[in-house]
């Protein structure tokens, strides 16, 4: 292929790819490197929002662009993942506070509210 041949949309697909394949190789690497859980855990949460939404959008221009044919596939592995990913690593943080006593001495003291499920209810409140 001659470099003359380039077309701007294939120039903004690479970009994409480059990008996603960037932060998917930082999120792998916090993820292999990191010293904690909850540090761990922040790393492949950002690599599959940034890295593997660039790629869907890479992706759906290639096809949309290159084929004339708009696929929705890869629209639906997008909001599948921004929807999941989150929910997932908050479950993830939740489950390490409620069963490391370190982070939770480490925590600050809780208001009268609580850290939502970390401080349990008072008795009078669960016969009401």
């Amino acid at each position: 292929m001659d470099l003359s041949q380039i077309t701007a949309s294939e120039i903004v697909v690479t970009g994409l790819i480059l990008v996603g394949t960037v932060f998917l190789f930082v999120g792998s690497l916090g993820l292999a490197t990191l010293p904690d859980l909850m540090r761990r855990l922040h790393a492949p949460t950002k690599a599959t929002t940034l890295g593997i939404g660039a790629m869907l959008i890479a992706s759906m221009l290639w096809f949309d662009l290159q084929h004339d044919a708009l696929s929705f596939h890869e629209l639906l592995i997008a909001l599948f993942l921004f929807m999941t990913a989150p929910v997932s690593a908050h479950m993830i943080a939740k489950a390490h506070m409620l069963r490391d006593k370190a982070t939770q001495e480490a925590l600050p003291p809780a208001a009268d509210s609580g850290w939502a499920t970390l401080t349990p209810p008072s008795v009078d409140a669960r016969e009401s």
